[in-house]
């Protein structure tokens, strides 16, 4: 990542916490990865030569930042999806201020609804970082869509266990998928299916 775009994206980390803690609708909060983490999952996107990108949870575009910056290299895509409309305009100026929105599609969608659309194998990567308590009601789809070998990358599965729990027992409960929990941020699961 060029250092304009870091310098961007270190600016809008910080605002995202200022906004968080001000604000007391935790729905309504920006709830972005932790430096390290969006670090992380972009070094490893990149080392996959990945260039199908599914994120279901925009924000305001911060880990789509560090997601479009790691597909670049290859010409991929991110496509990036959220309910909320107003969410989806704020991330398109961010992306447009750090220099990273060509190759980022935003979707105003259901997220579950997305992936249950989506052709199988058709993602090198899907992220999760929406409403955890979903995640479970989603499922085969976040696996089904993954080609073999891709990558499914679950946030906050430290911070909110309970939360998480459902989904962590079905992709442990499928033979062709192995996952570790990274410790960075407030905890990740990586999964990668294996046929």
């Amino acid at each position: 990542m060029d250092e304009v775009a870091r310098g961007f994206l270190d600016r809008l980390y910080a605002e995202g916490l200022r906004h968080d803690a001000a604000e007391p609708d935790r729905l309504r909060r920006r709830r972005n990865l932790e430096p390290d983490a969006a670090a992380l999952l972009s070094i490893v996107v990149h080392a996959m030569g990945a260039t199908r990108v599914l994120e279901i949870g925009t924000s305001n575009g911060y880990s789509t930042a560090w997601l479009a910056d790691a597909v670049r290299p290859g010409g991929g895509t991110v496509v990036s999806v959220d309910t909320d409309p107003a969410v989806q305009r704020e991330a398109s100026a961010n992306l447009a201020e750090a220099g990273l929105a060509d190759g980022v599609d935003l979707i105003c969608a259901d997220g579950g609804a997305v992936l249950a659309g989506l052709p199988a194998g058709s993602q090198d990567v899907v992220l999760l970082d929406s409403e955890r308590t979903e995640y479970a009601g989603w499922w085969p789809h976040p696996y089904r869509v993954l080609r073999r070998g891709g990558l499914l990358v679950i946030d906050n599965v430290l911070s909110h266990p309970d939360e998480v729990a459902p989904v962590l027992t079905l992709i442990r409960a499928e033979p062709r998928m192995v996952s570790a929990v990274v410790p960075t941020g407030k905890g990740q699961l990586y999964a990668t299916r294996t046929g």
